[in-house]
């Protein structure tokens, strides 16, 4: 009897009204109809939604997806293909936006004294102040903050990438840790994390093991935080989180 198109719907997380405007302009038309004349969507209709949505995410307009899944040349390996690559693109990108969230939100980029042309050879397209009023308002009155728009009032542009080339190795690292199995209380894990405190503690502000545990249960907490651990391998603010709990309960 296939689907209903609520049923469709509430799989696909897109409204009914959507799913008829779809069979209207002939991108999706259901393969049945029941005996009172719903739609009725059997397998391979689903199939070629998944596909629209995920052009859909990719910013396609609806007749460019309409000519990109009716052209009699292209087969479903071709369109897998074409779809891992763009969004491995776009992972790419995200990650280098969402550095630049991690950054700002734990005030690493206050104060910086760098020209337009330097910061956006340092940190791209994504402005490193732009969560600037957040972060005051939420730690201006710390003595982390203080010293954080101390020390980053002093960076060159050099020590600025340099903190950026660190941050990057250590991102790579940890992946890779994680893809090898490692647990997050596994010594290779926790030596991460304590690299993780070192480096704050090295460039921005003293990192205590209590306020590492809280910044680490921020990275959980604040959908921010989480998209930017996440974009580097899913699932490593939580891995980082319990891996920053594990190392300070160690060195206890």
């Amino acid at each position: 009897m296939g689907h209903s198109v609520g049923q469709v719907a509430g799989f696909a997380g897109v409204t009914v009204r959507t799913l008829h405007h779809y069979d209207e302009i002939g991108l999706l038309s259901p393969s049945g109809r029941s005996g009172a004349g719903h739609r009725r969507y059997d397998d391979a209709d689903l199939d070629r939604l998944q596909r629209i949505l995920f052009y859909r995410e990719l910013g396609f307009p609806l007749d460019e997806v309409a000519a990109l899944l009716d052209d009699p040349d292209s087969d479903p390996q071709e369109h897998l293909r074409r779809q891992h690559a763009l969004l491995t693109d776009r992972i790419a990108r995200l990650q280098q936006m969402a550095k630049a969230v991690e950054h700002a939100m734990e005030a690493k980029k206050m104060g910086i004294n760098l020209t337009p042309e330097e910061k956006f050879e340092v940190f791209g397209d994504q402005d490193p102040e732009q969560y600037a009023q957040e972060v005051e308002e939420r730690w201006g009155d710390t003595p982390a903050y203080a010293e954080s728009q101390r020390r980053a009032a002093s960076y060159t542009k050099d020590d600025w990438q340099r903190i950026q080339d660190e941050s990057a190795d250590w991102g790579r690292r940890y992946v890779a840790a994680m893809e090898a199995g490692e647990p997050a209380d596994g010594e290779r894990a926790m030596d991460l994390a304590e690299e993780h405190r070192l480096h704050i503690h090295k460039w921005f502000y003293d990192c205590p093991y209590e306020m590492h545990t809280c910044l680490g249960e921020m990275y959980v907490a604040d959908e921010r935080f989480t998209a930017f651990y996440d974009a580097m391998k899913p699932g490593l603010a939580e891995h980082l989180r319990d891996a920053i709990l594990a190392n300070g309960v160690r060195k206890v």
